[in-house]
């Protein structure tokens, strides 16, 4: 019998990437977004490739919204993928865009988790949840730091999540992509000058320019979806799962030199 999978965040990226990819192999997908206006797109983009797949609205962080999904669909994994990013230097980064990721990125996350978790349990279900992180919740990129906080407290919750539910036959896995041209990275950047002033700031202009420039050579993400997939699927997959390999080295070491960096 097939699963029936719920992804949050399903508008774009990873979300639309892996609902659609999903339901061409005949899995039972709910594709879930923020708002109506994203819904529409998507009923009609899946209706346009041939796949059959419930679109739903699903904004994390309006409380009626969980409830109403959560008492709605019986479903076997919950792919956790909306997220928000506000870059900014945090020193300086006003603490409501601050705020405003974390009820997203951890609070929307976890309530939504919970309310399918108890109803598992209740039912003595098997199951398993999928939080799409970031590396960014492995270590700490300059310029979105708070960012960064937020995947970090993810990454945390993930963890205890994982030995608390074991009991259950709850599974609970972590993706971690890289740098993956989303649109999402792009977004974070721009939200910067949404705030920033160079005539009220302390933090030079120049630092943004770096930034951007970085996102030059983002990677396809199909192969992250891929990982995505892999690990929603797979009942011996790691707990943690960063892509690509290159950035799993890359956070290993940046790990290894934090022990020995000085202050």
């Amino acid at each position: 019998m097939s699963k029936t999978i719920l992804i949050t965040g399903a508008a774009s990226g990873f979300g639309k990437i892996a609902a659609f990819d999903l339901a061409r192999k005949g899995y039972n997908v709910i594709a879930t977004t923020e708002v109506y206006p994203q819904m529409s797109d998507l009923i009609r983009e899946s209706k346009e490739l041939g796949l059959e797949l419930v679109v739903d609205k699903l904004d994390i962080t309006d409380a009626r919204d969980i409830e109403y999904i959560v008492e709605k669909y019986e479903i076997d994994i919950l792919i956790s993928n909306a997220g928000i990013m506000e870059g900014g230097p945090i020193a300086e980064q006003p603490l409501d865009l601050i705020r405003s990721m974390f009820e997203v990125n951890v609070f929307g996350g976890l309530k939504l988790s919970q309310g399918f978790i108890k109803k598992w349990i209740e039912q003595s279900k098997p199951a398993k949840i999928v939080f799409t992180t970031s590396m960014g919740g492995l270590w700490t990129v300059p310029y979105v730091a708070a960012y960064c906080a937020s995947k970090h407290a993810m990454e945390s919750i993930a963890e205890g999540l994982k030995t608390e539910l074991a009991p259950f036959n709850i599974k609970i896995a972590t993706c971690n992509p890289g740098v993956f041209g989303t649109g999402f990275n792009d977004r974070g950047v721009d939200s910067i000058f949404r705030w920033y002033n160079p005539e009220k700031n302390f933090t030079p202009a120049a630092v943004f320019d770096d930034i951007a420039e970085s996102l030059h050579d983002q990677l396809d993400p199909q192969s992250m979806a891929d990982t995505i997939i892999h690990v929603a699927l797979d009942d011996q997959c790691y707990f943690r799962n960063v892509h690509p390999k290159e950035t799993e080295d890359f956070v290993k070491q940046l790990q290894a030199d934090a022990w020995i960096a000085k202050s």
